[in-house]
């Protein structure tokens, strides 16, 4: 495999330098704020932080990992922060690299990840500019492209104005709701010398303070609904990775004898196996799920992705009969702009907090009035035993309950995070046991994100002793690529499967269904849809790249084996993606 940028790519003469720029600031004020990496696709427009990364830093802490396009520089550091948390940097070139980026920026900006990038413009000062060039890469307000999806931008003007911009961004980013910010550099700030004045700020003191927690109120009536509940259900959604909050959510549901549900549009919320998870993950609610939603009689939504939406589904209006108690604190993003805050359910409690500071304040209060460890008991009725995947269906073709079997086969006793699944993949193909199990969709719905997530998340495993697995489709796959080559140049273990049917099948539905509608040839759906005669060679594209390969796999049989040759492959340090050819109509 290749090595790591800090061998690889270990500058020559590095580290021995004063700090002298605007540029050194900056990239200091990253060092200090702990970030690890920053993604970039190279840019004139920011040379002079790319010099003071690379000369003043010695090109670690953070390390650049080059991408070959700003869409995947950006999905790289969603995936980052889909696993860790934290915000990871992104470099993007003056305005035409910030419009390459604009897509995932809403990717990230719907799946609530916080995100510092950092853009470049300039010189804002016309009289520097280069003839031509300069001209056509300078923007009175660059921030303007994204700034209805983004939480908060800034142009600083002066080095000690960009310390304050960095830590406001800093803090801001990561105090829920989650989101991208956006700081634009002049060329003439990054080239400009250091003059004396400039002071350093204590980093101590400019902490991100305490989460806020429900009030006593507030909690009170939420504690007496949930323990009076007949039938509580609860919507887990958008919830942390930290194993003891994951804990204290299993334990609230079985102290009330709760019902749950979860949602592959975002990442493992609880327990898919444990007996009150009442039906399988999906992007909308299967029909188990909605009885399950029609029979309960109060309802904890922990920041469910559009309850709304879910409400009308199964009663036909956005409003619940069930008493709702709504834990989410999205609504400090909504901005009118993009209609990702939903339709607008009826709550009869808010709990304006994150949904796992009010599951960790309600918890002991649920069980001091329970008392000496009792579990009360609701009236659902017993569920039916849930089936386990059904594998190939009686047919040689590989189909994605297959993969899931074959895959699930190959991962016992190996510790595995999902980091992304195709559009129409079944909920009980797969369990997911642990937080990092499986880390969601890709927030916005823009086809081609799955490698650069893919990536990050697998660059934020490395080392843990989590095999990253990707299971994406052809058309995200291939539109996202490149993605996979930084992994192969940064040493980045990933196992990417590609169930690939040769199309964009779900706009094939949407064409089938509107010639149905239209008294239409429907067996003209699949023309300006294919992605066949030919069928693009992935293995080789990626083996091109440095990548391990295989496929195209057409039957189920060849499944078992291939995984396990992968896993092996991943668990020495290599990429290794695997094309499973599935039905051309799934």
């Amino acid at each position: 495999m290749a090595q790591g940028a800090s061998e690889a790519e270990r500058p020559i003469g590095a580290e021995q330098f004063e700090l002298g720029w605007g540029s050194d600031v900056i990239a200091a004020m990253l060092r200090r704020l702990g970030i690890d990496y920053i993604a970039l696709n190279p840019g004139a427009s920011y040379r002079g932080l790319h010099d003071s990364l690379v000369n003043f830093l010695g090109n670690h802490d953070p390390e650049i990992l080059v991408a070959l396009h700003e869409e995947n520089a950006v999905a790289i550091a969603h995936g980052y922060a889909k696993v860790t948390g934290r915000a990871m940097a992104v470099a993007l070139h003056s305005n035409v690299g910030l419009m390459h980026g604009s897509m995932a920026i809403f990717n990230a900006w719907c799946d609530r990840v916080p995100m510092l990038i950092l853009g470049a413009t300039g010189p804002v000062d016309s009289v520097r500019r280069r003839p031509w060039i300069d001209w056509i890469h300078t923007a009175k307000d660059q921030a303007a492209m994204i700034r209805s999806f983004i939480k908060w931008d800034d142009e600083p003007r002066s080095p000690q104005a960009a310390v304050e911009s960095i830590l406001r961004a800093w803090q801001i980013t990561h105090r829920p709701p989650r989101a991208p910010v956006y700081l634009c550099l002049d060329v003439g700030l990054q080239e400009d010398p250091v003059g004396a004045e400039f002071q350093s700020p204590d980093l101590d003191r400019f902490g991100p303070g305490e989460a806020p927690v429900p009030s006593a109120e507030s909690l009170d009536r939420a504690a007496n609904l949930l323990i009076e509940a007949r039938r509580p259900l609860i919507l887990a959604g958008r919830v942390s990775r930290d194993p003891e909050d994951w804990q204290r959510r299993v334990r609230l549901v079985e102290l009330i004898d709760a019902r749950v549900l979860t949602d592959l549009k975002v990442a493992s919320a609880f327990p898919t196996d444990h007996p009150l998870h009442i039906a399988p993950a999906d992007i909308r609610l299967p029909e188990p799920a909605q009885e399950c939603v029609r029979q309960a009689d109060v309802i904890l939504g922990l920041d469910w992705v559009d309850p709304g939406g879910t409400f009308e589904g199964v009663f036909g209006i956005s409003s619940a009969p069930a008493t709702f108690i709504n834990c989410t604190v999205d609504q400090g993003l909504h901005n009118g702009w993009s209609m990702d805050y939903f339709a607008l359910p009826a709550a009869d409690l808010s709990l304006n907090v994150e949904p796992d500071m009010a599951v960790k304040a309600l918890l002991p209060e649920i069980e001091r009035r329970l008392k000496s460890g009792g579990k009360k008991k609701s009236d659902w009725p017993e569920a039916a035993a849930k089936t386990a995947a059904s594998g190939a269906g009686g047919s040689n073709k590989p189909t994605f309950h297959a993969i899931g079997a074959a895959l699930s086969r190959a991962l016992a006793g190996r510790p595995a995070t999902i980091a992304k699944l195709p559009l129409r993949w079944p909920g009980d193909a797969l369990t997911f046991r642990e937080p990092l199990d499986y880390l969601g969709a890709d927030g916005g719905g823009g086809v081609g994100a799955g490698p650069g997530l893919a990536v990050g998340a697998a660059l934020a495993l490395k080392g843990s002793g989590r095999i990253p697995v990707a299971i994406i489709g052809d058309g995200d796959c291939l539109m996202g690529l490149t993605a996979l080559w930084t992994a192969r140049k940064y040493a980045i273990p990933l196992l990417v499967v590609v169930a690939n049917n040769r199309g964009y099948f779900n706009d094939v539905r949407h064409q089938d269904h509107v010639a149905k509608e239209r008294g239409r040839p429907a067996e003209n759906r699949w023309i300006g849809q294919r992605i066949d005669g030919p069928a693009p060679d992935l293995a080789a594209i990626v083996a091109g790249m440095g990548w391990t390969a295989e496929g195209p796999l057409t039957d189920v049989s060849e499944l078992g084996e291939a995984f396990e040759r992968a896993l092996t492959a991943v668990e020495g340090g290599e990429c290794h993606l695997i094309d499973v050819h599935i039905d051309q109509d799934g």
